[in-house]
C-alpha cells in the first residue's frame, strides 16, 4: 500500500467518524494498518499531511501502532 492510499484511508475514517470519535478513529487506523504504515517506507507526519487532517494526530497514529501488538485478529482467537 503506497502512502496516497494510506492517506486516503485516514481522511475517510477521520472524516466518517461519529461525533466526539475522531481521535478513536485515527488511533484506530493506527491499528489496522500497523503493518502498511511500518512497510511503507515513509513517515507518519507524511501520511498525515497528505491526508489532510491535523499534524497533532501524528501522536494518536503512533499511540494506533503501539498498541497493535496487544490487538488479536478476530479470526485467530480461540
Amino acid at each position: 500500500m503506497n502512502d496516497m492510499e494510506l492517506a486516503e484511508i485516514l481522511r475517510g475514517m477521520y472524516n466518517n467518524a461519529r461525533r466526539n470519535e475522531a481521535v478513536c478513529q485515527v488511533n484506530l487506523f493506527g491499528i489496522l494498518y500497523a503493518e502498511e504504515l511500518k512497510n511503507s517506507g515513509c513517515t507518519i507526519k507524511h501520511i498525515v499531511e497528505l491526508s489532510g487532517i491535523q499534524s497533532g494526530y501524528v501522536s494518536e497514529i503512533s499511540k494506533g501502532i503501539k498498541l497493535s501488538r496487544y490487538v488479536v485478529p478476530r479470526g485467530d482467537q480461540e
